[in-house]
Formats: C-alpha cells, sequence, structure tokens
C-alpha cells in the first residue's frame, strides 16, 4: 500500500509536490507546472495557502514507519 509523504530527494522545496508526483505515479515536473499555472489562475494565495497546509500535513519520508 503507497503512502503520501514528503520525498526527500527530488524535492526543490519541502518536497510536497514531488512526494504526490510518486503517489500518483506522475513525473514530478509535469506536477510542479500543473501546481504552477493552478496557482497563477487561482491568484496565488488559495495554492499557496494549500502548499504550506500540505508541508504540516504530509508527513516526511523519514518519520513514516
Amino acid at each position: 500500500m503507497k503512502k503520501l509523504v514528503r520525498l526527500r530527494h527530488h524535492r526543490m522545496l519541502a518536497g510536497v509536490l514531488s512526494g504526490l508526483a510518486a503517489y500518483m505515479n506522475m513525473d514530478a515536473t509535469v506536477v510542479r507546472l500543473l501546481f504552477v499555472a493552478l496557482l497563477f489562475i487561482t491568484g496565488i494565495m488559495p495554492f499557496a495557502i494549500l502548499y504550506v497546509l500540505a508541508v504540516f500535513i504530509i508527513p516526511s519520508e523519514e518519520n513514516v514507519i
């Protein structure tokens, strides 16, 4: 069973998007591009807040048993 975690490798900031890409079996670059597009389409704040919340909610891979 796969778990959603923040990855330490292939990360740019906190590893949220690379972890999400690994969970969905997608390329991390595609997920990052989609995130940036949605970030600007929605007016930056909604997705920026979601990213910050995800940093605190999604566990880092070294903290998962």
